[in-house]
C-alpha cells in the first residue's frame, strides 16, 4: 500500500526558537540543526524520554515547512511499507529503537532511496546507533553522520520550561504547586507539559486557579495515583 504524504500539523511550540538547550551537548546538536545544509550526511539523535529529541526533530521539520519544503515523518506507529515521496526535502524517523522488522525494513529502503534523491535524513532513538537493537545495515546508516547524545534538563531548567509555558498560558503556578509538580511526577518535559496539558483544562472546566489541592482533585478523579 503507498504511503501518502504526511500532513503534519505539528505543535506550533515545538521549534528551535522554543526549545530549551539546558546542556551543552543539547545546544551543540540545536546549533547543527539551525544550519544544516541540506542535504548532507544523516542526523541521528539518541537520550531518554523526555530529553527533547522529538523537540528538535519537530523543530527541524517545522523551519523545512517554513521554507516551502515538505517533509515525511515516521515512527513505529506507521503503518508499513513507509515511501518516499518526490517532493519531500527532509525525512524524519522517530522512535528507531522501537522498530518492529517491517518498520526497520522500510527505514532502510528510505535512507537508500533519499540517498539517491538527496533528501535529508534525520532520525532518533533512546539509544545510540552502535546499541540499537536493530539489524546492521540499518544501524549503519543510522551512524553515518553526526551523532548527537542528548541530556534531560536539570531541576532549574525545568521549573524555567514550566514557567515560561505557564505564563504563555496566562496559568498562574505558585511556588508551592511548582514544588509540587516536581516533587510528585517524573521531571521530564514530555510528561510535565502533557500533565500542564490536563492542569489547564481541568482548571478552567472547574473555574478554578490552579493550586495543590486542585491537582490532588484531578488526579484522583483520573483515578491516577499520584
Amino acid at each position: 500500500m503507498k504511503q501518502i504524504p504526511l500532513a503534519i500539523g505539528f505543535d506550533p511550540l515545538a521549534t528551535f526558537e522554543s526549545f530549551l538547550p539546558g546542556s551543552e551537548a543539547n545546544l551543540r546538536a540545536l546549533e547543527h540543526l539551525r544550519r544544516l545544509p541540506m542535504p548532507t550526511a544523516p542526523v541521528y539523535l539518541w537520550g531518554p524520554s523526555g530529553s527533547g529529541k522529538t523537540h528538535l526533530l519537530r523543530g527541524l521539520a517545522h523551519a523545512c515547512q517554513q521554507a516551502g519544503q515538505r517533509v515525511g515523518w515516521f515512527d513505529p506507529s506507521r503503518p508499513c511499507p513507509w515511501e518516499l515521496a518526490a517532493d519531500w526535502s527532509l525525512v524524519v524517523i522517530d522512535r528507531c529503537d522501537e522498530l518492529d522488522a517491517a518498520g526497520q525494513q522500510s527505514a532502510f529502503t528510505l535512507f537508500v532511496e533519499a540517498a539517491t534523491e538527496g533528501v535529508q535524513m534525520a532520525c532518533a532513538g533512546r539509544l545510540p546507533p552502535v546499541d540499537l537493537p536493530l539489524r546492521d545495515d540499518l544501524r549503519t546508516r543510522l551512524g553515518w553522520g553526526p551523532v548527537f547524545a542528548m541530556q534531560p534538563l536539570g531541576e532549574s531548567e525545568t521549573r524555567a520550561a514550566l514557567r515560561r509555558e505557564s505564563d504563555r498560558r496566562g496559568i498562574r503556578l505558585t511556588d508551592e504547586v511548582m514544588d509540587h509538580l516536581l516533587t510528585r511526577f517524573p521531571r521530564d518535559l514530555k510528561h510535565l507539559m502533557a500533565l500542564l496539558d490536563r492542569l489547564d483544562e481541568f482548571s478552567l472546566s472547574r473555574s478554578r486557579t490552579i493550586t495543590v489541592p486542585l491537582v490532588r482533585a484531578m488526579l484522583a478523579e483520573e483515578g491516577d495515583p499520584l
